[in-house]
């Protein structure tokens, strides 16, 4: 690889050492890659991280400093800047060459930015810190051009300590480190915006997927969205220890993440729920009584198949045994035959009793929690089951799927557990 010949502003010709130093990395990296690193001592693979970690730095700092002044390749090459060659030329996605090219300006406003990372002493994720921080600072009011001088100073300094996150942190207190008297009610009336800026962001789209799954994004204020994260960690994290525990393999934490933020939604008490339309905030399934007794039936969430989702009978009565539904049972011409009341769900006592007796999900060979499990009927509601503690049985999410999925039967033992076997 050559990067040409010409002759560089300060009259000496580069081209050729520019090629022999870039055919030496080159060289290096592959003998390198030629070896096995499972064969290294661990002194050795140590070494080469924390060495890499600074030449990743270096590489990054002269590669910005070839964008920064790269506009002569884009007039070469018709390009609108310095990106768009990167799309054409090297295929890199236009927010990440636009994103480098916002990065290589930056670090050329700030020289010791630009220094820490030709040193290897700042990596790329925090120096893009560093210039947000500085960035902001620039536009403050109450802050000198000398206040700038001293935060670039004290963040390169925290850059050698700190991780990047970390380092962001300290950047948005910065201004207060530097003279407390004269930035704390600044920065509380910063923070007071940048709350209500929080507030108006505050978004969240739901849709349907089609393939039984919703899909769903948003943006939460920090407070009420690291809440979030708590709640549905406190959920995700003893499924997490019970698999450790039986030494069965991980899923995917996203994965685990999502059936903890599952199980939030299905033990939320209804009692504290807002009214909607009138009456409680409630979930209608609307369900055929020739389909309420298929294994293979179809439910309706909604008032009708128009304006409803479609979900299996299997789900629809799992949900009945624990949800906040109205389960709606309609005879053959659309009328109704059944209503559920509240009586069908398992009151509060009830639950306690069934977790006082049972100790953990009662499916034979499990040890779940009983804070974990549902309360479900074992004779179902749609056969005229009870809702009573003789009928009632704890089962874990997993182990209630199964006993609402056609492809299995379960029966209680004579000594209580709860044996699932697949249909033949």
């Amino acid at each position: 690889m050559s990067l040409g010949s010409g002759i560089d502003h300060w009259g000496t010709n580069p081209g050729d050492s520019i090629d022999a130093a870039l055919t030496a990395i080159e060289s290096s990296v592959q003998e390198l890659l030629a070896t096995d690193p499972a064969y290294w001592r661990t002194g050795q693979k140590k070494d080469l991280l924390e060495r890499l970690e600074k030449l990743q730095a270096q590489q990054a700092a002269l590669k910005l400093r070839v964008l920064a002044v790269g506009g002569d390749i884009a007039e070469e090459t018709g390009a609108k800047d310095a990106s768009g060659w990167l799309r054409t030329e090297l295929l890199v996605d236009k927010t990440v060459a636009r994103a480098q090219i916002k990065l290589a300006v930056g670090v050329a406003k700030y020289d010791l930015v630009a220094a820490g990372l030709a040193e290897g002493v700042v990596s790329l994720d925090k120096a893009r810190v560093i210039i947000k921080a500085l960035d902001k600072i620039g536009t403050d009011p109450v802050a000198s051009a000398d206040d700038l001088v001293l935060a670039e100073k004290l963040l390169i300094d925290h850059a050698t300590h700190l991780t990047a996150n970390e380092l962001r942190i300290v950047g948005n207190r910065i201004l207060a480190e530097i003279d407390p008297e004269r930035f704390e009610d600044a920065e509380a009336k910063a923070l007071l915006a940048e709350e209500e800026r929080a507030q108006q962001k505050t978004a969240l789209r739901v849709w349907d997927n089609y393939d039984g799954t919703i899909g769903f994004d948003g943006v939460l204020p920090t407070s009420v969205g690291m809440r979030f994260k708590r709640l549905v960690e406190a959920y995700a994290q003893p499924r997490k220890q019970q698999l450790v525990d039986k030494g069965a393999p991980l899923p995917p934490w996203e994965r685990l993440m999502g059936q903890g933020f599952s199980r939030l939604l299905e033990t939320i008490d209804p009692a504290a729920l807002p009214r909607h339309g009138g009456d409680a905030t409630t979930i209608n399934v609307v369900i055929s009584l020739e389909e309420l007794h298929k294994d293979l039936g179809v439910a309706t969430l909604g008032y009708d198949e128009t304006n409803g989702t479609t979900i299996s009978a299997a789900e629809a009565r799992r949900m009945a045994c624990n949800a906040t539904i109205i389960p709606w049972v309609l005879g053959g011409d659309s009328e109704v035959l059944d209503a559920g009341r509240g009586s069908r769900f398992f009151q509060p006592i009830q639950r306690k009793a069934l977790r006082l007796q049972a100790k953990c999900c009662q499916a034979e060979g499990c040890d779940m929690p009983p804070e974990w499990c549902d309360a479900h009927h074992l004779d179902p509601w749609a056969a005229g089951g009870k809702t009573n503690l003789n009928d009632g049985a704890l089962l874990c999410p997993h182990h209630h799927r199964l006993a609402h999925n056609p492809a299995y039967v379960h029966e209680r033992l004579p000594d209580g557990p709860i044996r699932f076997t697949r249909r033949p």
